[in-house]
């Protein structure tokens, strides 16, 4: 009994230090953000889609199966978006000029949106953050950004690259912790990624997988840590947790751009992904529990972990934490249907709480470090967002790494935003796929013995 008293005691005056730390530091406010909504001509219809697949001449019948079963099985609906150089047919022979017409489509509509919607000028900005993992042209991304704004010259940029699909939260800690050591900052971030480019033309199945997930988009956002502006604030970062598995070589090599034995450069994507992203959670929840869940909830989670951590699957990681005693709101990064579902599973989460994520990835796809914001985007249109409520990020990226963060919701959301023209047709009835109904031929047993030119 003893013990116990003084535990709850000990945690008490932790708790009141890191209240007192907390009032110290320096806050995080995200002012707005905006995403990109691409043009219609982009869409990535059934039809558009087995275009592009039946023109790569590297594919068999077999490849033809597996990309049937996987675009059928992905959770993505047919009004994603595609990168303009592969809708013209000319995924095999991208230019610079593609690459970086692509990033100024993107980052250029979204901050013109932001700087209107806010007010703000770009003389304003202290700080600003890029981060594209798979494009880094010279002179750099945010140096395009200070030239078409006119930026100051004392303006601190910073080009993020390599960092996959959790590298908004990595912008968004780099921004964390400047804010910590200067005052009355606002700062940028650009999350999106470089697709024309990176389109994979082989027929390796763990490299074709990045095509059936990864469509265009992105998002850009304001931060600041000028008090005197958190009536305007959105949100309120309270926990920001990075976890980096990338030292074991079975976890670094899952996620990884490569070129194929033809020479086909892509991004492969190997079985060994939910195992690495189940160790990085676990090892990222160990640190993050505690700062978000109450103490009754902390007491269990220290008891089951030991015997629950064993099994290395996303799913097995439910431990009978109840996660909704420190969290209203779970913004999952729509990386596909199977991390969703694992988390899901993992955090004994409903229906209700995953159908953000998943209506983000139907919409829009896998937009990669972008992803988040769609998720949000339609948490505010269907008005969940309260005053009050807390919101968990959770997302993995190449490395391998698994990067969550707690916000605080500052005020009553309800924009449209991004999902203004459909949010009321959402959730749809049913998330199948067409594609299985017009191409299901593919699966008939006489062609095993066909040649598909």
């Amino acid at each position: 009994m003893a013990i116990l008293c003084l535990f709850f005691l000990l945690y008490a005056l932790y708790y009141l230090w890191k209240l007192v730390l907390q009032w110290r530091g320096q806050c995080c406010y995200m002012l707005a953000y905006e995403c990109f909504k691409p043009t219609e001509d982009r869409k990535l219809s059934t039809n558009s889609c087995a275009k592009i697949i039946l023109r790569n001449k590297n594919l068999g019948l077999e490849e033809y199966r597996f990309l049937l079963k996987t675009i059928v099985s992905s959770g993505i609906g047919e009004e994603t978006y595609c990168p303009r150089n592969v809708l013209a047919g000319r995924e095999e022979s991208p230019t610079l000029e593609d690459a970086i017409s692509e990033m100024d489509e993107i980052i250029f509509e979204t901050l013109d949106m932001l700087f209107a919607r806010t007010q703000v000028s770009p003389s304003q900005i202290d700080l600003l953050v890029v981060n594209v993992s798979l494009f880094s042209p010279a002179p750099s991304l945010t140096a395009r950004i200070v030239n078409r704004y006119k930026m100051r010259e004392d303006i601190k940029s910073f080009n993020l690259s390599g960092m996959g699909c959790s590298a908004s939260i990595i912008a968004i800690d780099l921004v964390r912790h400047l804010f910590k050591t200067h005052k009355n900052l606002n700062a940028i971030v650009v999350s999106t990624e470089s697709m024309g480019p990176n389109w994979y033309c082989g027929k390796e199945k763990a490299m074709i997988l990045s095509n059936c997930l990864f469509r265009s988009g992105g998002c850009s956002m304001l931060f600041t840590n000028n008090r005197g502006l958190k009536h305007q604030a959105i949100l309120k970062l309270k926990y920001l947790v990075r976890t980096h598995f990338g030292s074991n070589d079975e976890a670094y090599q899952c996620c990884i751009q490569v070129e194929d034995d033809k020479g086909c450069r892509g991004f492969r994507l190997t079985k060994a992904l939910t195992k690495a992203a189940a160790k990085a959670f676990t090892m990222n929840l160990q640190v993050l529990v505690p700062k978000i869940l109450p103490l009754r909830e902390i007491l269990h989670y220290s008891i089951i972990r030991k015997t629950k951590t064993k099994n290395s699957t996303i799913e097995a990681l439910g431990v009978g934490l109840n996660f909704k005693a420190g969290v209203e709101h779970f913004c999952i990064h729509p990386g596909g249907r199977a991390v969703i579902d694992g988390v899901g599973k993992s955090l004994e989460l409903s229906d209700y709480d995953l159908e953000p994520s998943r209506m983000a990835l139907h919409r829009f796809g896998n937009t990669s470090a972008g992803g988040f914001w769609y998720v949000l985007g339609y948490m505010e249109a269907k008005k969940r967002l309260r005053k009050g409520d807390r919101i968990l990020m959770i997302s993995f990226g190449a490395g391998f790494k698994c990067n969550n963060c707690l916000w605080e919701v500052m005020r009553d959301l309800d924009d449209d935003n991004v999902w203004k023209e459909c949010i009321d047709s959402y959730p749809p009835s049913t998330l199948v796929n067409p594609f299985m109904e017009k191409y299901s031929w593919i699966n008939d047993e006489y062609l095993s013995f066909v040649r598909l030119e």
